[in-house]
């Protein structure tokens, strides 16, 4: 059983420091920058988007829990305006990949966002 649910304070260090690592390794991958300068650039990312930390309007981070061990993250923002949602980062971790819980998490996700009257998922590929 998927469950998504609110990050917590004391979750948010983790994922802060997961993303940052992440996403610098990507900046620099794709942008050419050191990995010292992506560091910069993915932390000063993370701060634009949650300048409050978890109290931030607009974003939420939400965990991804299977029987109440946590497997991944995924952060969105919603626009009311075209009742959609962005897809910022959507993460299995890597020790959990591979038993269905991305997919179950995308499920569980879809459907909470239809209750709420949110009609489309927007997210970036690589």
């Amino acid at each position: 059983m998927i469950k998504l649910r609110p990050m917590t304070a004391s979750e948010y260090p983790a994922y802060c420091d997961y993303f940052i690592d992440d996403y610098s390794r990507e900046i620099a991958g794709n942008y050419g920058h050191s990995i010292d300068r992506a560091f910069e650039l993915a932390n000063q990312e993370l701060l634009r988007s949650f300048p409050n930390g978890l109290e931030t309007d607009k974003h939420e981070l939400l965990c991804i829990e299977s029987d109440s061990e946590l497997v991944g993250y995924l952060w969105h923002s919603i626009n009311a305006d075209d009742k959609s949602t962005f897809i910022y980062d959507f993460f299995i971790f890597s020790n959990r990949r591979n038993n269905g819980y991305g997919k179950l998490a995308i499920s569980a996700f879809e459907s909470k966002l239809t209750s709420i009257g949110v009609e489309q998922i927007k997210l970036r590929v690589e």
